[in-house]
Formats: C-alpha cells, structure tokens, sequence
C-alpha cells in the first residue's frame, strides 16, 4: 500500500483505544484498528473493537467496519468508516507505511510494537520506555498526571486498583469467581443492586459487588479464566447515559495522542 502521511495505526479497539481512534478521525486522520481475534472488552457499548464479532460497531456516530484485507481500506475510509481488521501481531504494518502508530491494547506490557514501524510510535500506559520501544508514552493511570507526554522513560507501574468513582475503587470492579463460559443475566446500562446475579460463569454465579449501573460486562459466551476482569459497575445510578459515550479518561489521553501527531508534523 503506497505511503500516505495521514494514516494512523491503532493497535487495540477497547474503550480507551477507541477515545483516541475516535478524536482521531473526527479530526481528519485515516484510521485503521488491529485488534485480537478474541476481544475482551468490557465497555463494549464504546469499544469499536465489537466489530471483530457483529462486522461493525458504532461509538458516538462514527462507525468501524471489519475488513479481512488491506485492499479494503481505501473503499471503507471513502465511505467515511473506519476500518478494522484482525492482526494481533501487528504484521500488516510494514506493508502499511503508515505515518504513525499507536499502541493501545493496554496490556501493561509490550506486545510487539517497535519504533521502526513508522516514524512516530505511541504506546499507551505502562510497558513502554519512551525513546526505546516507542517514541513518547501517554499517561493513563487516573489523577494528575493523567494524559501526561512522556518523552524519557514510562508511565507509572499498574496498581491493579481501579481509579475511585464516588467513593467506590476496587468494590466496583468484578472478577471472574470461576473458570469457564460467561452467560450475563443482566445487560449493559441496567441498574443492580449489591448481591443481585449478574451472571453466571460455569454454572458459578457472579454477584454485583456494589449498587448502581452496569457500566460493563464482558460478552456474552465468551470463555473466561477464574480472576479475570468481567464487569464494572458505576455506583452513581444517575449516570446510565455513560454507558454510551466515551469517558472522561479516554478524551483526556486521546487529547494527548492528538498533540503529539501534531507535535511530530503528523497532520491530517
């Protein structure tokens, strides 16, 4: 595929990912999302990575669309979309030539993403040393430093503690009590009340650890292993709304990532 100098590769398609690849295109950018054959988001409602599943997700308006071809990309990015595809190795970048790439799979480690993969690399959260594996690093631990441009070094360890909602941090997240297939008996953006059955894993129920929204949950059928993250419930009962728009978080770091593409002659 013949070089253009306002692509940008996103690496991962989960809610954080998705802030950014959203300001992204709303700015001009021509996108393109590599994701896993098997994502684990949790905010699907806002993760375009739910196209790997259903062929298309839409977050806030814009739409992504699967493709099984780098071909495909100039008919979906004509049509306005944004197009995604299943690489989780990252091997279609070379052929891509695009003028950035930004890491965002969150993984709290390196997956594979280098600086020779395009002139201006961008990895999210920890796991990366900026001026090594990757150009700059974006912040992504909640509080003042968050979205902060880190330009020597990394960002700040995982804590494994989720950041404080209304006074709720670990409480608000649940884990898997069991391994095996998830079934949900309740759906994204229902209010839950502390002890309710939210769903069962291998026959093992999963309780609600708090009351409020049902922020998140993991897809329903999806095969998952004993302490895995699975759902998030908000304890502000009055913010259902955000369960279907991208939060506070995501704007903040996506702001940054658009900074530095700016910063490093990136335009769209």
């Amino acid at each position: 595929m013949e070089k253009q100098n306002n692509m940008v590769v996103v690496r991962g398609g989960g809610d954080l990912a998705s802030g950014v690849i959203h300001r992204l295109y709303r700015s001009g950018y021509k996108v393109l999302i590599l994701e896993s054959e098997k994502p684990t988001a949790i905010r699907r409602m806002v993760s375009f990575c739910e196209a790997v599943y259903d062929g298309e997700a839409f977050v806030e308006g814009v739409l992504s669309h699967r493709i099984t071809d780098l071909s495909m990309c100039g008919e979906v990015w004509a049509a306005g979309e944004i197009p995604l595809m299943v690489d989780e190795e990252g091997r279609s970048i070379q052929a891509l030539h695009p003028a950035a790439v930004v890491d965002g799979i969150l993984a709290k480690k390196n997956l594979g993403t280098t600086r020779k993969m395009a002139p201006v690399t961008i990895g999210l959260g920890p796991g990366f040393e900026a001026g090594e594996d990757v150009d700059v690093v974006i912040e992504t631990m909640r509080g003042h430093d968050l979205g902060r441009i880190i330009e020597e070094g990394g960002a700040f360890p995982n804590t494994g503690i989720p950041g404080t909602v209304a006074g709720v941090s670990k409480e608000r997240v649940i884990h898997s009590p069991a391994e095996g297939v998830i079934k949900a008996q309740a759906k994204i953006a229902d209010l839950v009340e502390k002890g309710q059955v939210l769903a069962h894993v291998g026959g093992v129920p999963v309780y609600a650890s708090v009351t409020g929204v049902l922020r998140g949950i993991i897809r329903d059928g999806y095969p998952v292993k004993k302490g895995m993250k699975i759902a998030d419930i908000d304890p502000r009962k009055e913010e259902k709304q955000n369960c279907y728009t991208i939060s506070d978080k995501a704007r903040c770091i996506a702001g940054s990532v658009l900074e530095v593409l700016l910063s490093k002659g990136v335009t769209p």
